[in-house]
């Protein structure tokens, strides 16, 4: 059995500050006997996609750099798995809403970049990141395959059906979610754990920010689509689950998905819905092209 934990907590303004959180909540979990922890879309700061201002590029880090160094050491230190998600500063004017995975040994696996980019009202991501540039990477720990899926990455189910194709057996979705919107998340993951036999397991943001009320209420999903237990209260919390990854195969070897599908008629799926770019807000200007050389 593998224990896995979901940490959620209220974001303050200072990185440092939020990294010594995670980590002072990621010791309660290595206590409790986690092997891997996964933490918050963009748990580095507050939710600054709210608002569109060119000064929040400055809270940008690169990966490596200042807070994935300290989890990498806590990573080594205490024998355990992490995602970690943070704003990417990569090459020049180039940001990604990112998570960073580390291994149990404290090497860093790789990153996933978020692919899937809202524009909606609250959550004006395209403002500040560039959609991921690296496909749908899955991460060989010491402790299973595991994916990684951004937020509204979840709404896209051909992501999850890659990362499942590629071997993941768990799929970490680290989130930042507000309002009454719990059972569509919980639906939608149930989903994509149901149709790829995979494990889900959510992370989400917590705490009033502005006019926002991040709720918690991370969980985990079996193969089955089921909660493994009831969600993660509304408040800073280390949530907690077993996770048996022989499960994947068994699920995948009893319902045989993967063996009836039809791939050769599935081109369609490639096809773009027409006016399907008149849909919703405008989609807005990326803001990291104004930034001068050297942001």
């Amino acid at each position: 059995m593998l224990k896995v934990a979901a940490i959620q907590f209220a974001a303050k303004s200072d990185a440092a500050q939020n990294v010594k959180k995670a980590t002072e909540l990621g010791e309660l979990a290595v206590e409790r006997g986690a092997k891997l922890i996964a933490y918050p879309e963009l748990c580095t700061s507050r939710w600054f996609p709210a608002s569109m201002r060119v000064g929040n590029f400055e809270l940008a880090e690169t990966i490596p750099g200042p807070s994935t160094d300290i989890i990498c050491r806590f990573a080594a230190d205490n024998n355990t798995v992490i995602v970690f998600p943070l704003f990417e500063k990569a090459k020049e004017k180039r940001f990604y809403n990112s998570a960073a995975v580390v291994d149990a040994d404290g090497k860093l696996l790789g990153v996933y970049r978020k692919v899937h980019l809202p524009n909606v009202k609250g959550w004006h991501e395209k403002f500040y990141f560039l959609p991921g540039d690296a496909g749908f990477p899955v991460f060989k720990s010491k402790v299973g395959t595991i994916g990684v899926q951004l937020s509204w990455d979840v709404f896209f189910p051909e992501g999850s059906r890659i990362l499942a194709l590629k071997g993941a057996q768990l799929i970490v979705a680290p989130t930042s979610n507000a309002f009454a919107s719990q059972t569509r998340w919980e639906k939608m993951i149930a989903g994509n754990a149901i149709s790829n036999s995979v494990f889900y397991l959510r992370a989400n943001r917590v705490g009033k920010e502005g006019s926002k009320d991040f709720y918690g209420k991370s969980f985990c999903m079996d193969p089955h689509g089921e909660l493994l237990h009831k969600p993660a209260a509304k408040r800073d919390a280390v949530y907690l689950t077993d996770v048996d990854l022989r499960d994947v195969e068994n699920t995948r070897y009893e319902w045989a998905l993967f063996r009836d599908r039809r791939e050769n008629l599935y081109r369609g799926v490639m096809e773009r819905m027409p006016g399907a770019d008149n849909l919703g807000l405008p989609s807005g200007k990326y803001g990291g092209s104004t930034l001068k050389s050297g942001g």
